[in-house]
């Protein structure tokens, strides 16, 4: 079992590398709009349509999944301060494996489509 203090610094650190997510998916989403604006092809732009899906969803995921780990660590930080509760009552009422798992998921997810999308050469 985590202590408030350490789950508490967990997700912060879950949150800033999710902001750090956001930034990359906000640098290649202009990318996007560069790309745009060049005379490409019409298989590259039907390439471009598809990445900008999968990075519109990516962004949604990181989006709920970021506000409701802040909403946890708020909620850490006033348990820190009561210090009444034992750490499993706190695991279980901030329902921490879910997020935990939901994170990893994540995590999988936004790794494999940034590896996919580095191949990608628009012409």
């Amino acid at each position: 079992m985590a202590s408030i203090l350490r789950l508490h610094l967990q997700y912060r650190l879950w949150i800033a590398a999710m902001n750090s997510d956001i930034d990359v998916l906000r640098i290649c989403d202009d990318y996007f709009v560069m790309l745009e604006e060049k005379h490409l092809n019409t298989e590259t732009i039907n390439q471009i349509k598809k990445w900008k899906e999968e990075f519109g969803d990516l962004r949604k995921d990181v989006d709920e999944l970021r506000h409701e780990m802040h909403l946890v660590k708020m909620k850490l930080g006033a348990l820190a301060k009561e210090q009444t509760s034992t750490d499993e009552d706190i695991e279980e009422l901030i329902n921490h494996k879910s997020c935990k798992e939901r994170y990893k998921a994540y995590r999988k997810k936004f790794s494999k489509i940034k590896k996919e999308f580095k191949k990608f050469e628009p012409e």
